[in-house]
């Protein structure tokens, strides 16, 4: 059984908050939940639309350095600039619909427009990424569909199963 705490990142997609132009909630609500979760995460980095491409890439290019677990949040919606999904998706080795189907309807629950975002979950290496929305009431549904299963996925992905 391993004793180590888990490691968890938070990267925002945002070209305003990298620029200070305002501040970042969601990613902070990430983090916030990831920590009491037992997770060490440091505070969310703070990554320009247009270069979260690079940032990404260069992030997960060293998969024997990559924390547990990755959220992002930001850069799914519908414009020109947001291109988290689209950079994330192809370096997956595998993805987990079913955990995007599920925040899709929940999200759709409240929100019809919900459905319009972009997403994905799935693993690099052994990490757990999945990218959510940059606002709070996306971030909230993501977290509300991790809660039952990221115990689980952490324990997976560290070779144990749940109940070791």
């Amino acid at each position: 059984m391993s004793n180590a705490v888990p490691e968890a990142l938070v990267v925002v997609a945002s070209t305003r908050a990298a620029a200070g132009q305002y501040e970042d909630s969601s990613g902070a609500l990430a983090v916030s939940w990831l920590r009491e979760r037992g997770f060490s995460v440091s505070d969310a980095v703070l990554v320009a639309d247009q270069d979260v491409p690079e940032y990404l890439g260069d992030l997960f290019a060293d998969r024997d350095a990559l924390p547990r677990v990755v959220l992002t949040t930001g850069g799914t919606g519908l414009a020109a600039d947001d291109n988290t999904v689209e950079t994330v998706r192809p370096l997956l080795d595998k993805e987990l619909p079913g955990v995007m189907m599920e925040f899709y309807r929940r999200g759709a629950q409240n929100i019809p427009t919900a459905v319009l975002s972009g997403g994905v979950a799935g693993t690099i290496g052994r990490t757990f990424v999945m990218t959510l929305p940059g606002s709070r009431g996306g971030v909230k549904d993501g977290l509300a569909v991790l809660e039952p299963l990221i115990s689980h996925i952490v324990a997976l992905l560290e070779g144990r199963t749940a109940h070791e």
